[in-house]
Formats: structure tokens, C-alpha cells, sequence
């Protein structure tokens, strides 16, 4: 029997998915959970796993080659004899024969039915449930031409993960490097020397434009795609925006105290905005045909750039029930994850509203644009001292830092808005102390 293996759904918004690269030749035994394909969704890396045993018989779509989710990507022989008829059956649908259907449409007595798929990280923790060592597909073909057993390497990759360079070592064609494997793994660099509202490891450094001939064009990236299908579907709401100064001398004195305990700037900021939202749950609402959403989790997006181009929106769930020290280490997780495309789809796709922070860059302020299922985002420039009129009629100075609100006018008026801006500015002014309880 014959199986087309279909181009899965990693994700409820995924359409199209690009081969990253195959772990498997044409010709190759197929075990029962083995990784076959590693696909990227929109935003991820997942590596894909079979259900079912066979022989990979002919590749459809090579790698680098994209494809829609549903259509057939390769086909997987139940026995050696039947290779030869798959590759005539794949010849037949790339001289334009019937179009596979979807899973759910194929009939139990036909001969070709779909291979149960199954997507998990392709960048997990050390081994997949069933033992399966997790490795780059770098290193995976980097081990094959070399000849070396990826089950007796340590990774030093995030979590754990066999890279090329591991591989390398092992056939002695690198030195082993200098560093510890925790070390190497480090992706936050040092706190800036002076307060701001923003660290480094909140967003990847300025996305480096890959090189292109003057003329030439340059197609978007899977990623970078979903975020032009994100923003084009933002331009049919109507949204509004609402400024407001807020001082940070209390935060940015918070901040010099708890540093030192690995706790960061983007964390404080998201802490200080998940508390504020509690009192107002329209801001982190969303709307539907049938009224307005009420979610029940405060979960802050924080929006990362990536090096590669696009950008990703990283989650701290339930922002609100959990303590600074607790928030920070899940935000240097979630970024270290980010950046290897190892995040799970809910962990980038479930934030109730979102923070964009361009007061790295030394932005003083900017519009950010409503993403898509969410009521509200907030865009936060640089924090600056300022000289500014005190109470009791004398000059002073005070850093202080611009923030905009963009809200979907839907279900969100300015003065809900505004009331949100004034409390969290007095939590930031008054209270800030009050982040590490």
C-alpha cells in the first residue's frame, strides 16, 4: 500500500508550509514515530513524525520548496516492491494529475491514504518521547557524511540540541570550544551601563538584510510572510491611539536593585502592565461578531525581531499571577527559544495584549499596528531625562519615557484608554516597588 505523506497544520492559522529539509532519503526505511520531514510553519520549526513504518519512496517537495497545507509532499511504500509504483504515482501527479484530498476526504478503500502525522519541536529538550535523539538537520547530514553516531554526542545547542559544530568535533574536524555548554548556549548579552526602559534581550540585535544584487528580489520567508498576512488583515480594523508621558525614576531605581537577580527591564514593564490591566478588562478584550471577548488570562505578547527578517511575539501567560523573578526567567527562556524557532504555536500566538518596545533603538516614540484577535498593544519609546517644571514651581530633572496605546475603536473608546495609561503610569511613578511582590 501506498501513503502520501500531506503537508500538515502546525498551527490554526498555518496555510502553507515550507520543507526545511528532509531526515530521510528516498529509498530509506520509515520507522513508526521516526522524523521523516522537518517543516516550517509560520513562525516555527517543527520536526514531523510518522505514525506508520514503511519505506520513504519518492520526495514531491524538496527542500527549500513550499507547499499548502493538505497537499502531498511525498509518498511512503508499506514494502520495498511497491517503491518503484510510487515513484510512477508521483510522476503522475507532477505531470498534473488528480490532486491529492485532504485526510478527512480520503475513502478507506482506495489504495494511496494518508500517513498519520504527528509535529513536535524540531529543537525539543534532549529526546523526543520515544528516545529519538533531537538534532539540527545540519548535523543530521553532517553525521550521515561523516559517519558519526549522533546517539553518542552531548548536544550544546538550546536544551540540548546536536548541532553541526558537535558533530564537527566528533569527527575531529574542530577543536572543542573554549566555553561550557551552559555558557555557550548564553543568548543575553550584558544589562546596558545606563537606565533605560528596555535591555538588550528583549528584541534581537537590527535585522542584518540578507546580501541581494542591486535588481534582484528578495522572497519573504515563511515568517515573514505570516507577518505581512497578519498586517494587511490589521488595515480592515478601525483603531486609535492615545500618548501619554509617564516618569520612570522609581522603576529605573527598581531596576538597579533586582538586576543583579537576573531580573529584567521587559519584564518589569510587563509585570507593571499586567497588574494595571486587572482593573480594566476591556483593554485586553477582543472583538467577535457577536460582541466583545472577554478573555480570561492576561497574557502579555512582547514583539521580538528576528535576524532573519520578520518578527515574532513571544508570550508571558497569566503575566499577572506570577512573581518578577518567575516572569524574567520565563522571558529569557521564551527568547532563547524564540530565536532558535523552538517556541510551541500557543506560545506565540495566545497573547491578550501586546507590548512593542523600540527604546533600544533610542526611539523616543512610534505607532505600533493592532495584531490581529487583540484589542490593544502598546508601543513604549526611550526612557530620557527631561527637564521638566516641579510642583513647587521649580526646574527639575526626570527621566521619563513616551508611551502609545492603539486600541481597537470597536470596543475600545479613549477614555478606557486614557484611564488605562493614567494607572499604569502611577503604578510606574508612585508604586513601583509593588512589581516585586
Amino acid at each position: 500500500m501506498i501513503h502520501e505523506v500531506f503537508m500538515p497544520a502546525l498551527s490554526s492559522t498555518m496555510t502553507e508550509g515550507k520543507i526545511v529539509s528532509w531526515t530521510k532519503a528516498p529509498g530509506d526505511k520509515v520507522e513508526k514515530g521516526e522524523t521523516v520531514v522537518v517543516v516550517e510553519s509560520d513562525k516555527a520549526d517543527m520536526d514531523v513524525e510518522s505514525f506508520n513504518e514503511g519505506y520513504l519512496a519518492t520526495i514531491i517537495v524538496e527542500a527549500g520548496g513550499s507547499a499548502p497545507v493538505g497537499e502531498a509532499i511525498a509518498l511512503i511504500a508499506e514494502t520495498e516492491a511497491e517503491i518503484e509504483e510510487a515513484k510512477q504515482k508521483a510522476a503522475s501527479l507532477a505531470s498534473g494529475g488528480s490532486k491529492p484530498a485532504p485526510a478527512a476526504s480520503q475513502a478507506p478503500a482506495e489504495s494511496a491514504i494518508p500517513v498519520a502525522m504527528e509535529a513536535v519541536p524540531a529543537t525539543s529538550n534532549g529526546a523526543s518521547q520515544n528516545g529519538r535523539t533531537i538534532a539540527s538537520p545540519r548535523a543530521r547530514k553532517l553525521a550521515k557524511d561523516l559517519k558519526v553516531d549522533l546517539a553518542i554526542l552531548q548536544g550544546s545547542g538550546p536544551y540540548g540540541r546536536i548541532v553541526a559544530e558537535d558533530v564537527e568535533r566528533a569527527a575531529g574536524k574542530t577543536p572543542a570550544p573554549a566555553a561550557t555548554p551552559a555558557a555557550a548556549t548564553a543568548v543575553a548579552p550584558p544589562a546596558p551601563p545606563a537606565p533605560a526602559i528596555a535591555t538588550p534581550a528583549v528584541a534581537a540585535p537590527t535585522p542584518a538584510p540578507a546580501p541581494v544584487a542591486p535588481g534582484q528580489i528578495a522572497p519573504f520567508t515563511t515568517l515573514q510572510s505570516a507577518v505581512v498576512r497578519n498586517m494587511a488583515a490589521s488595515l480592515v480594523v478601525p483603531t486609535f491611539r492615545v500618548g501619554y508621558t509617564i516618569t520612570t525614576d522609581g522603576l529605573d531605581a527598581l531596576y538597579k536593585q533586582i538586576k543583579s537577580k537576573g531580573v529584567t527591564m521587559t519584564a518589569l514593564l510587563a509585570k507593571a502592565i499586567a497588574a494595571t490591566l486587572k482593573k480594566h478588562p476591556l483593554l485586553y478584550a477582543s472583538y467577535t461578531e457577536q460582541g466583545t471577548q472577554y478573555n480570561t488570562s492576561i497574557n502579555v505578547a512582547v514583539a521580538v525581531a528576528m535576524e532573519d527578517g520578520g518578527l515574532i511575539t513571544p508570550v508571558l501567560q497569566n503575566a499577572d499571577q506570577l512573581d518578577i523573578y518567575t516572569l524574567s526567567r520565563n522571558w529569557k527562556d521564551l527568547v532563547a527559544r524564540a530565536r532558535t524557532k523552538q517556541l510551541q504555536p500557543a506560545e506565540y500566538s495566545s497573547g491578550t495584549f501586546t507590548l512593542s518596545n523600540l527604546g533600544m533603538f533610542g526611539v523616543d516614540r512610534f505607532d505600533a499596528i493592532l495584531p490581529p484577535g487583540q484589542g490593544s498593544i502598546l508601543a513604549v519609546g526611550a526612557s530620557r531625562p527631561q527637564v521638566v517644571a516641579t510642583a513647587d514651581g521649580m526646574m527639575g530633572v526626570r527621566t521619563q519615557m513616551q508611551v502609545n496605546i492603539t486600541c481597537d475603536h470597536r470596543i475600545i473608546y479613549g477614555a478606557h484608554a486614557a484611564a488605562f495609561l493614567k494607572d499604569l503610569a502611577k503604578l510606574i511613578e508612585t508604586d513601583a516597588q509593588s512589581l516585586t511582590l
